[in-house]
């Protein structure tokens, strides 16, 4: 376990970007020794080919599809509906079915690469409830995500547990998105016994749960833990482990998030326009310093106001630093308060690490906590990340996440004690 110094909020503060710690370690890293990006199981696992025609398959598909493959310097890559930090995906899906037609109740894990469900596990009388949700059998469908970390940590070290957290809370965005367009409700669950689940799913110390997301109908019934382990299927071709990273995920998997009352999100998107944003989203690489409108700026940070449906309660804190947005003066704002004026596009993009994007952009947005449960947080500011992204591209904005800032100069520039967490640039 971590030394006591180093639990909490102060795990963060062991991961803190300044201007020195960067020069010092500018991470270089040899791209040829990247590890793998997907997981399969052994050919010989019962497979289920997702079918777009069937609802189910459906639902599954759009959380962790591949939407576009490119090749750069002769290597290719596949990106995904999701966004991932150095686009590396440590996260993973695993899916529960209990009580859908055509389809063996039992744990299957999203083959993302060939576009499929594969069995590891049969049900009987068990499942992944007894860890979830107490003496509740769930009809339908469980989607547990977790991090295989060294497919992260290969690039970003000790600070690549943020980018995991972040990177698991856009996974459950897209989760969300795709249950929007398939009508389905869904709660999103941080605090349950992960570290049990991490032993019967075989994880070893390699991969670990961060959260779940529950799609189906609740019944009153106790269902038992699995009966058997899962055998262990190692997530990358080869595993160099990181005692920080995993010290760290243990001591904020034991923590307990805030409460607050389960409430669904009500929106009203044109479905045929989402579904085509959800699938050709993109990180943006580079803007053109041009203004957009006060109509839509205010409809993206509107949509960051909808219910989260869970009942794990971080207050995230949004920042806006305005460069070029129609009628509104450049400064920074907490939600439509102007805390200081002035064009800070040059300042701002030195704290995100002297990224253009954050300077040439239209917005720089902050996402900040004063948290009790830091994994917790971090997620729910991916998942708010993801709404920026879809709603930003949605209106035909373009957004990048950004992950890497001066963090004690950021917070000195936002005039705020409270941590950063994440930040997006969104503009054309």
């Amino acid at each position: 376990m971590l030394e006591n110094d180093l639990s909490s909020k102060n795990y963060h503060q062991a991961t803190k970007h300044s201007y020195l710690s960067v020069q010092l370690d500018p991470n270089y890293v040899d791209s040829k020794t990247q590890p793998s990006a997907f997981k399969q199981y052994p050919k010989f696992y019962r497979r289920v080919q997702l079918n777009i025609n069937h609802p189910i398959h459906s639902l599954i598909y759009l959380t962790g599809a591949i939407t576009l493959e490119k090749a750069y310097k002769d290597v290719a890559f596949k990106l995904r509906v999701n966004p991932s930090a150095g686009g590396l995906y440590p996260t993973e899906i695993y899916v529960q079915i209990r009580g859908m037609p055509e389809i063996v109740d039992g744990i299957y894990h999203l083959e993302v690469e060939n576009n499929c469900l594969t069995l590891i596990y049969e049900l009987i009388d068990d499942g992944l409830e007894s860890y979830i949700i107490q003496s509740k059998c769930i009809k339908g469908v469980i989607f547990l995500i977790s991090c295989v970390y060294y497919r992260s940590s290969w690039k970003y070290k000790n600070r690549s547990l943020r980018y995991c957290f972040l990177d698991s809370g856009h996974h459950l965005g897209t989760i969300a998105a795709s249950a929007y367009l398939h009508d389905k409700d869904i709660q999103l669950i941080f605090d349950f016994d992960k570290l049990a689940l991490n032993t019967d799913l075989g994880f070893e110390n390699k991969e670990f749960v961060t959260a779940c997301v529950v799609c189906g109908e609740v019944e009153e019934k106790n269902v038992r833990r699995l009966r058997l382990k899962v055998p262990f299927v190692c997530g990358t071709d080869y595993f160099e482990a990181n005692q920080f990273i995993e010290d760290g995920y243990q001591v904020t998997a034991l923590q307990k998030s805030s409460k607050q009352q389960l409430e669904h999100p009500k929106f009203e998107f044109d479905k045929d326009k989402f579904y085509q944003t959800v699938w050709h989203r993109r990180s943006n690489r580079r803007f053109r310093k041009q203004l957009i409108s006060q109509e839509d700026y205010f409809k993206i940070l509107q949509q960051l106001k909808q219910p989260i449906p869970t009942e794990s309660c971080e207050a995230i804190k949004v920042y806006s630093v305005v460069h070029r947005v129609e009628g509104i003066s450049p400064g920074l704002y907490q939600d439509n308060h102007l805390i200081k004026s002035g064009d800070f596009s040059e300042h701002t993009g030195y704290l995100c690490i002297n990224q253009g994007i954050a300077r040439d952009c239209a917005v720089t947005l902050f996402f900040v906590s004063d948290y009790t449960n830091y994994q917790t947080a971090m997620q729910l500011a991916g998942f708010l990340g993801h709404r920026v992204y879809l709603s930003s591209n949605y209106l035909g904005i373009q957004c990048s996440g950004i992950g890497a800032f001066y963090d004690d100069e950021t917070q000195s520039f936002l005039e705020t004690t409270k941590d950063i967490l994440y930040a997006m640039a969104i503009g054309i």
